[in-house]
């Protein structure tokens, strides 16, 4: 569309041309065609308000670039094949400021959603020649909007053509998820939870509030955060001396195990060396039974020997006795036998 040759308060500044070098030949891609963003301030405030509803819409999708009056070259070393929408969307793609959308820099990812806000100034050729641009180089969904005529069209892709969306009011973008109405001649977009769009200033001002709503939620969150801390250091100080307490415990019981074993080993010791006394008093005993007992068989050996002695003694007289009578009988059988002859 045409594009104004002021610099506007908007996310469109328009920046320098740069070039972009390719092995040894320098190739110029302008990011600026020369052509005013709008022709006057009805067509820049539909830019405006649709781009910027849209990046609300999408604030939160990191994978989503949207951008307004943004050179778009599809063909790589093909500076002339180019396009700048008056409003893109391109899924995918990572937010962050660009001078102009080199597809083959955007690995190669063509933009899904167009958005053409018509003036007096178009023609019916200029128009022709962008939509055929728009079918050939991979757009999704296509629309284009008279805010002087009253007129919304659209078009959706089917295989390598864009076809009529009939009837365009009521219509729900399968891309942007965005309702499409058509009032008396005013276009009404409405966002997927159903609230409409709004003006820039609405959406600045809404942008305030969602910055103060937003900073409150934050000096909460911070003070939530800063509770939440004091409450996990609280928590990491009890358990902490929880573990303390443990550690001191199980110490504790550890000593009291080992008095416990060192008292058992004592103990034992004790047993045991009680054990040895009695032993050695038994053995003790056992020796003095033995010394008795062989004092006693001693003893009764020597009884023995003098009993047998005696035996012997009282044999030996007994012998003499007998030989002695014997002896004195021969001597009186003798006298008697001289005294008988």
């Amino acid at each position: 569309m045409n594009k104004v040759s002021y610099a506007p308060v908007s996310p469109f500044l328009v920046t320098p041309q740069r070039k972009v070098a390719r092995k040894h030949e320098e190739i110029f891609y302008p990011e600026c065609d020369g052509k005013p963003m709008a022709d006057n301030t009805l067509q820049f405030h539909w830019i405006m308000t649709i781009e910027g509803n849209l990046e609300t819409l999408f604030k939160n999708r990191s994978d989503v670039f949207v951008a307004g009056d943004l050179l778009w070259y599809p063909v790589e070393r093909k500076p002339d094949i180019r396009q700048a929408p008056d409003v893109l969307v391109a899924f995918g793609r990572p937010k962050g400021h660009r001078g102009s959308y080199l597809q083959w820099k955007e690995s190669n990812q063509p933009l899904q959603v167009v958005f053409e806000i018509l003036s007096p100034g178009n023609r019916a050729g200029e128009m022709s020649r962008k939509f055929a641009f728009y079918e050939q180089y991979g757009v999704e969904e296509y629309y284009v909007y008279d805010p002087d005529r009253g007129k919304l069209e659209g078009w959706l892709r089917h295989g390598q053509q864009l076809r009529p969306i009939d009837p365009i009011t009521g219509w729900v973008s399968p891309r942007l998820g965005i309702r499409f109405e058509l009032v008396k001649g005013e276009l009404q977009l409405y966002h997927p939870t159903g609230k409409p769009f709004v003006g820039y200033v609405e959406l600045v001002e809404q942008h305030e509030r969602d910055s103060a709503v937003a900073e409150a939620q934050l000096v909460f969150a911070e003070g939530r955060a800063e509770s939440a801390e004091r409450r996990a250091e609280h928590e990491h100080q009890r358990a902490k001396h929880e573990r303390q307490e443990r550690t001191l415990a199980e110490q504790r019981a550890e000593r009291d195990r080992k008095e416990r074993a060192l008292a058992e080993q004592h103990a034992e010791q004790e047993r045991q060396r009680a054990e040895q006394e009695r032993q050695e008093r038994t053995l003790a005993e056992q020796r003095a039974e033995h010394e008795r007992q062989e004092r006693a068989l001693a003893e009764q050996r020597a009884e023995q020997e003098r009993l047998r002695a005696e035996q012997e003694r009282k044999e030996r007289a007994l012998a003499e006795q007998r030989t002695a009578f014997l002896e004195a009988e021969l001597a009186r059988l003798r006298a008697e036998l001289m005294a008988t002859k």
